[in-house]
């Protein structure tokens, strides 16, 4: 063979190599820390869930920076020349009041951290197939009013302890919440009540951009694998679009995407009227008092509030190689934990926001309603959404809450003071799961409990 055959059969060799077809990546190959790909933040702090993802360009970050404070901003009364249009019937001030450093609120009623909220219905469907207002309250419960104005109702919550018993004897103290409603504005007769706990906000963007397909490939309505997960979406109409689309966002996925959870909240959780909600939401009632038809925030800011939302990144994963997380991890596949809560997925193609675009994430949901069994039911049905269903919670970012918070609540009363008492509120669809939970050993149960802190 001549020196120039034996090159050019070299170079053949080098172009068949570079033009092989591409093979999955390997899972164990991925840095296990990256819980939002590239829009994943190292830092374990109190501001935590606060940072912008990397790779924002000059006016990307324009807008970040506009929206986070826009967030920020006390509302007040109208007339004023800035932040005015607060009320007259409201739950909180500030999306940050809620939203506590960009995490989840407290279900702490009567104080001024407070970020509870309560849906409420009467039986049926409205146009859409949502829930059908309640005369002269509406669909949400407004429990503050300005000056002059009377609050909808006052809401308190009491706790009946009762103890749950592990196979190994240890016991563990859970409370019952009972809500009442007391001194309402005018006759209450709502049938369904659903107190709502503040979410999270960081990662929705990633959330957002998962693709319908996806989601639609979890749905196992009739169980058809035998593993007692069954799994549905939920479709509700889009005011931005105009169409039914999969719900993702909402404990009880009630709402397609996060411009119009944004303005959603502005307009039932402060009273701020805008171009996707322009009328107020008292409308109709003693408390309305019509000031002007321009809504109260400009479309601008609504976009920019959602555009910061979107552009939250999600912190990282913690302790990934320790020993006891690890026999952690295996539980929470043994137990099959990961049949609602899982682990991986990976979100659609965004050219217009490459930091989102087809990244392998890991967020710990479906986005799916599950039955939760009927001490977690709340009676309130929202679209696809029986009154026992809700949406599987995202863990990212859940070992932090306790930092982010001070003091942290789970599941979306808040009724949870810990995560262990999370699990063992588990019904329906988990039951199965929270079961073997409570008969694993105390060791096996740290080690599950250790791992999810890491997520």
């Amino acid at each position: 063979m001549t020196k120039g055959a034996l090159i050019l059969g070299l170079f053949g060799i080098s172009l068949l190599a570079m033009c092989r077809k591409a093979a999955p990546f390997p899972e164990a190959d991925y840095d296990q820390r990256l819980t939002g790909g590239i829009a994943t933040v190292f830092d374990e702090s109190a501001k935590a869930f606060t940072h912008a993802v990397d790779g924002l360009n000059s006016r990307d970050a324009r807008v970040h920076t506009l929206g986070d404070l826009a967030f920020e901003q006390t509302f007040v009364a109208a007339p004023a020349s800035v932040n005015g249009g607060l009320g007259p019937v409201f739950n909180n001030v500030s999306c940050l009041s809620c939203h506590h450093n960009d995490g989840k609120g407290s279900p702490t009623l009567g104080q001024n951290n407070s970020s509870m909220l309560f849906r409420i219905s009467v039986p049926g469907q409205n146009e859409y197939g949502g829930p059908v207002p309640v005369p002269g309250f509406g669909t949400q419960l407004q429990n503050r009013a300005l000056l002059g104005s009377r609050a909808e109702a006052t809401v308190s919550v009491s706790y009946m302890p009762f103890s749950v018993t592990y196979a190994d004897g240890e016991t563990l103290e859970l409370r019952r919440p009972t809500y009442r409603i007391t001194d309402p504005y005018t006759a209450y007769s709502g049938t369904a009540f659903s107190p709502r706990m503040a979410p999270p906000v960081f990662g929705v963007g990633l959330l957002e951009t998962i693709p319908e397909a996806t989601l639609r490939s979890f749905v196992d309505e009739s169980d058809a694998d035998g593993d007692g997960i069954s799994g549905k979406a939920n479709y509700v109409y889009n005011p931005v679009t105009g169409q039914r689309q999969i719900g993702r966002l909402g404990f009880k996925s009630n709402t397609a995407d996060v411009l119009h959870q944004v303005a959603s909240a502005y307009h039932q959780d402060m009273g701020v009227t805008n171009y996707l909600f322009p009328n107020e939401s008292c409308a109709g009632q003693p408390q309305y008092v019509k000031l002007s038809d321009a809504p109260d925030l400009a479309d601008s800011t609504v976009k920019a509030v959602a555009f910061y939302l979107r552009t939250l990144a999600v912190p990282a994963r913690r302790q990934v190689a320790d020993p006891t997380v690890l026999k952690g991890q295996d539980l929470f596949k043994q137990l099959n934990c990961s049949g609602c809560h899982k682990p991986v997925l990976r979100t659609g193609i965004d050219q217009t926001k490459p930091y989102l675009s087809n990244q392998r994430i890991q967020p710990y949901t479906d986005l799916l309603l599950h039955d939760m069994g009927p001490e977690l039911a709340d009676g309130f049905t929202d679209n696809y959404a029986t009154g026992s269903e809700w949406r599987t919670m995202p863990l990212w970012g859940i070992g932090l809450f306790e930092r982010t918070n001070g003091t942290a609540f789970y599941l979306h009363d808040g009724r949870a003071r810990s995560l262990e008492e999370a699990i063992l509120w588990h019904g329906g669809e988990s039951e199965k799961a929270k079961e073997a939970f409570r008969k694993l050993g105390k060791a096996e149960r740290q080690a599950l409990l250790r791992f999810i802190k890491t997520l």
